[in-house]
């Protein structure tokens, strides 16, 4: 699996997760802060529930961040992969999830099961954005599609107008960027398909995306050994 590849199962992932939280554990976004930020001044407002989880998504997620990226350094250090690695932790995290929402009954507002279940997500996105950010740092967000989106829009009308030089570049940028927008879309719509119609079987979705991801970019690892 190629880099590329890697981030668009991220993508993937991304929509799927943040999708599946919001629409499962009371709008808690599992991916990213900034919707936390939203829904946190929503809840306190109009006295909507999940108040608990969206005020320790941020600091989670932050902690999380830090525990991933001195994590990898000490992987590095070791000589040992560090991408595959992080990839195992988040799968054993979206497993735990999943375990968790079968066996608990998380539909109650700032109950146990909703923040170990909701917390554990953060974690485990917390991980994904780390990777990406750091071992993906020329591939488009693959949880926040804000900046992706303008990007695109950026790059479409100096295309468009032809205010650029390099526009074999500028294609291969745009094409990276729809492809991610694209699959972060499909994520949403899988989630919510699979809530509407699996209802709790959905959290063993981003499981087996990053179970593939996995294996995928294990044998391509493998493959550019073979040809070193």
């Amino acid at each position: 699996m190629s880099r590329s590849l890697l981030s668009s199962a991220l993508s993937l992932n991304g929509g799927y997760v943040d999708t599946m939280g919001f629409v499962a554990l009371n709008g808690l976004f599992t991916a990213h802060v900034t919707g936390n930020f939203v829904t946190l001044g929503a809840a306190i407002a109009t006295g909507t529930g999940g108040l608990l989880a969206k005020s320790l998504a941020l600091p989670v997620f932050c902690v999380a961040v830090m525990a991933a990226r001195y994590f990898a350094r000490w992987l590095k250090r070791q000589s040992r992969p560090v991408v595959p690695v992080l990839l195992v932790i988040q799968f054993v995290l979206f497993v735990a999830a999943g375990l968790l929402s079968y066996v608990l009954d998380f539909s109650v507002p700032n109950s146990a099961a909703e923040l170990v279940i909701g917390m554990t997500l953060v974690v485990s996105m917390a991980i994904q954005n780390a990777v990406h950010r750091v071992h993906l740092p020329d591939m488009p967000p693959s949880t926040l599609m804000t900046g992706t989106t303008t990007q695109i829009m950026l790059d479409l009308t100096d295309l468009i107008f032809g205010e650029v030089e390099d526009r074999k570049k500028l294609k291969a940028r745009l094409k990276r960027l729809i492809r991610s927008l694209f699959l972060f879309a499909l994520g949403c719509a899988l989630a919510a398909l699979a809530w509407r119609y699996l209802h709790r079987l959905c959290f063993f979705g981003p499981p087996i995306i990053i179970l593939l991801a996995y294996l995928g970019f294990q044998q391509e690892e493998k493959a550019e050994a073979s040809a070193a």
